[in-house]
């Protein structure tokens, strides 16, 4: 049977300096409130209540296609390469900076060169009015910037 063995003081020592890096890093992405910082950070899409008369905002690109259709660009890894997340946290920034989008078309190519190619992107928001609880009527969308694909 093993023998118990104390922690020394070099151990000890080790084991507190990662506990209080840890707690660091996680006040850090807490403050900064950055889903950038994850796993150090908040997933801030995760962590919201919404009050029964207020309205929910869904940040989407749509685009054009080679193909001459309009579709919604699938905001994951196995479609764009970019999540969602990524783009809501970034929206202010893309609004400054249209080009930005420039990566989300480049991202659909590389990722599925058989399907039509985009020519134009709109990052867009849908707002969802809720009364008593409950969707009170179609989205309302905003097109937030636009960007031609080059």
């Amino acid at each position: 049977m093993p023998t118990e063995q104390k922690l020394g003081p070099r151990g000890r020592t080790v084991r507190e300096a990662a506990a209080v890096v840890g707690i660091v890093l996680l006040v850090n992405g807490s403050v900064r409130g950055s889903d950038d910082l994850w796993p150090f950070g908040p997933m801030s899409q995760y962590a919201m209540v919404v009050a029964d008369d207020e309205s929910i905002i869904l940040t989407r690109i749509s685009a054009v296609t080679d193909a001459g259709t309009t579709v919604d660009v699938p905001l994951d890894v196995e479609g764009a390469g970019i999540a969602r997340a990524e783009i809501e946290a970034r929206v202010g920034e893309i609004v400054k900076n249209p080009a930005l989008l420039q990566q989300v078309a480049d991202g659909w190519a590389s990722k599925h060169p058989d399907k039509p190619k985009y020519v134009s992107l709109q990052l867009v928001q849908d707002t969802t009015q809720l009364v008593h609880g409950r969707v009170a009527g179609p989205p309302t969308p905003r097109v937030l910037t636009t960007w031609k694909v080059g």
